[in-house]
């Protein structure tokens, strides 16, 4: 039986790829600090245990743990978002490494974020431009450490995810509760390219990885970004709203403040290709962002 382990699996994204591999036959195990279910493997995420053993023989460890980056960055913040990615994956490295057959791939999220801020210059992997700021910083020590880990039987892929659009949950809630309200306007300039990839893409491209036998820095998005006020037009279109306030910049400060998060989430320019995706022949199923939202606000309405 095939078999891949998700760590940080209880999320949004690991319910969605537990879904996807469940559904190829695969035996999908999540390790999780507040295991529910028989797939459901306890781990702390610090240290080893009897978690390791279930990556023997795993066709793919998948790793998506991390503090969630959707709150203020204040010093106590900072260092647990920072200190949750470095640390578990420091600790998977040492698992993978103590394995007599340790999983065919690793699967380390990274984030689209990565890249600096470009309304007309797109970022491939190639030549994408790496920025210099606190969440691009992290980043960068995120891919560090994972590529300072050896791992001669195990083939490694960095995942630079863009925002994923998908059923039940990410980004698409805040933003389809403050179109129902009325407040699905653009944000700021409404200029800010916003990569994106459809759930059901996000699955099938790491899929994809596997079976194309792919390693390396990948972008997970869509071939052409969309801006936030087509995105917010398309919102507005697909859940039947007239109309939507928009948002300047001192309001979404202030908004920001009160809610606990940061601006830069909703006014950072990604502008990011998947140029290796597309060189390697991966189809995309959802590449029109109105397409997509039909699909993902379907019967969610």
């Amino acid at each position: 039986m095939k078999k891949i382990i998700i760590a940080g699996g209880t999320g949004f994204l690991g319910q969605v790829l537990k879904t996807h591999f469940t559904k190829q036959n695969y035996t999908v195990l999540v390790l999780s600090r507040k295991p529910k279910s028989e797939n459901e493997i306890y781990w702390n995420g610090s240290e080893l245990g009897d978690w390791t053993k279930h990556l023997e023989n795993a066709d793919a460890l998948i790793n998506l743990s991390g503090k969630s980056v959707d709150c203020r960055y204040t010093d106590k913040n900072k260092k647990a978002i920072y200190n949750s990615r470095i640390d578990t994956t420091n600790l998977l490295g040492l698992a993978v490494n103590l394995c007599d057959n340790p999983p065919k791939y690793w699967f380390n999220s990274s984030t689209a974020t990565i890249y600096k801020g470009s309304l007309d210059t797109p970022n491939t992997e190639k030549n994408g431009i790496i920025g210099d700021d606190f969440s691009m910083n992290i980043a960068k020590s995120w891919e560090q450490t994972f590529n300072a880990i050896t791992t001669p039987k195990t083939k490694k892929v960095t995942l630079r995810t863009s925002i994923v659009l998908g059923k039940n949950g990410g980004a698409i809630i805040p933003l389809k509760q403050l179109t129902r309200f009325g407040l699905g306007g653009k944000q700021a300039s409404g200029q800010q390219k916003v990569s994106w990839i459809h759930e059901d893409d996000f699955t099938s491209a790491i899929q994809f990885l596997m079976e194309q036998k792919l390693e390396g820095v990948f972008n997970l998005c869509v071939p052409q970004p969309t801006d936030n006020k087509t995105l917010m037009q398309s919102l507005r279109h697909v859940l039947k709203v007239p109309f939507g306030i928009s948002h300047p910049l001192w309001l979404l400060k202030l908004g920001a403040f009160f809610i606990g998060t940061e601006t830069e989430l909703v006014t950072k320019s990604r502008n990011v290709l998947p140029e290796k995706l597309l060189q390697h022949g991966f189809i995309f199923k959802f590449e029109n962002i109105k397409t997509a939202l039909e699909n993902v606000l379907k019967n969610k309405t």
